[in-house]
């Protein structure tokens, strides 16, 4: 960062440049008054080097610096850094050398990321010739770019990735050609805070007790572990733990492909209610002699979720005459539903997956009433007598989907 210092009661700039850092002593005296005169420069200066007109001769005439950066100018008007490679050329280095590192849903994001916004607007310039300025300029076009479900434009959600995603790029090429990367003092947008819809449990049962018979253990699963979509359609059945009344958490199932979970911290046990016990027991019924998966479709293949969205889940919704909410709020439904029983929050971050408790209270937070729990005991008083033993509900219940093609949810 940019300073005004003092060396001997005298005062001096501290700045950097190019890459390098430059010290520039004056002959004042280190007071309030001449640290304001000489900070009004500075601005000045930092304002010309992000705008790429900064001239060090003009402020530093009799600087060593002054010829050292006399440099030619590039066509952007930054002082150009000689001998730096295309940005599409680094791109693609960048991204071969740290694609062994990556996950393979990351790993599809970053190749997405880059073909379609990066390398479309940067690709032609030498790395060390993108501005803090050309990026602000590429980040107003960013809000601008319809985004999906018809909204008119990117969220800053995902604007501030794709810049993140230029930053750890321009951040490699500066410590390999040594100049500042342009992104570190660009401020990232303010992101709207996620409001979440849960499910009440009155909702909740409408929906286990109207869905298809083959899907029932499903929802019944889905709601009351809080697991996420990935993680339940790349559950095996190794992984299910009938005597301990544990479901681990190990793999998850992304872009039809499993790999390990979404972080590290995401590995963990998740204790089963009685309900969820039951419904994964006639589950194995139906399907664990025909996939390693514990929720398949007839050729024993994971369930897509695409199909499952389209052919139960949306109209199941429609059916009841509910709002129309993502899959991924029954996660936040089982959240909240052990919260408003009573459970100890840090019991229920451990089942969600979470490291501590941090999220947890900024997301739910309203939906916390106390902290008298320690495990999943209030959560069971909840859930008896509310989900019918599906044992004896339905016949059928638990049975291989016998196609997705069928439209109606029951």
């Amino acid at each position: 960062m940019s300073s005004i210092r003092a060396n001997n009661g005298q005062l001096f700039f501290d700045f950097r440049y190019q890459g390098q850092r430059c010290r520039e002593y004056t002959k004042l005296t280190d007071n309030a008054s001449n640290r304001k005169r000489m900070q009004k420069v500075l601005d000045k200066i930092e304002a010309e080097i992000t705008l790429g007109t900064f001239d060090y001769a003009r402020y530093f005439p009799g600087s060593k610096n002054a010829s050292r950066f006399a440099g030619p100018v590039a066509a952007s008007g930054t002082q150009a850094v000689q001998g730096t490679p295309l940005y599409r050329e680094f791109a693609e280095t960048w991204f071969t050398e740290n694609r062994p590192a990556w996950r393979n849903s990351h790993c599809a994001t970053i190749r997405s990321t880059l073909d379609r916004h990066l390398i479309p607007a940067f690709g032609e310039q030498p790395v060390g010739e993108i501005t803090k300025a050309g990026i602000l300029a590429f980040r107003a076009r960013l809000v601008e770019v319809p985004g999906r479900s018809g909204n008119p434009g990117l969220s800053a959600k995902t604007v501030n990735r794709i810049i993140q995603i230029h930053g750890q790029i321009l951040g490699e090429a500066g410590e390999r050609y040594d100049f500042t990367n342009p992104v570190d003092r660009i401020k990232r947008l303010k992101q709207q805070r996620v409001d979440i819809h849960p499910f009440s449990m009155a909702e909740v049962r409408s929906l286990i007790d109207t869905v298809r018979p083959d899907y029932r253990p499903y929802l019944i699963v889905r709601f009351f572990t809080g697991l996420r979509t990935g993680e339940l359609h790349g559950l095996q059945w190794r992984y299910v733990d009938f005597e301990r009344r544990q479901i681990l958490v190990r793999r998850n199932l992304v872009r039809g492909r499993l790999e390990t979970t979404k972080t590290d911290g995401s590995q963990r046990e998740v204790d089963l209610s009685q309900p969820v016990l039951e419904a994964l027991q006639v589950q194995h019924e139906a399907t664990a002699s025909l996939s390693d998966f514990v929720f398949c479709n007839a050729a024993g293949a994971p369930l897509d979720l695409d199909n499952v969205n389209n052919r139960v889940w949306f109209p199941l919704l429609r059916y009841l005459g509910l709002e129309r909410r993502r899959p991924y709020q029954t996660r936040h439904t089982a959240a909240t539903l052990w919260l408003g029983a009573g459970e100890n929050p840090e019991w229920v971050a451990r089942q969600l997956g979470h490291s501590d408790t941090t999220m947890l209270f900024k997301t739910y937070s309203r939906f916390v009433p106390n902290l008298t729990r320690r495990d999943g005991s209030a959560m069971e008083r909840l859930l008896a007598g509310q989900i019918t033993s599906h044992r004896d509900a339905h016949s059928g219940v638990g049975a291989v989907p016998a196609s997705h093609n069928a439209t109606t949810p029951h």
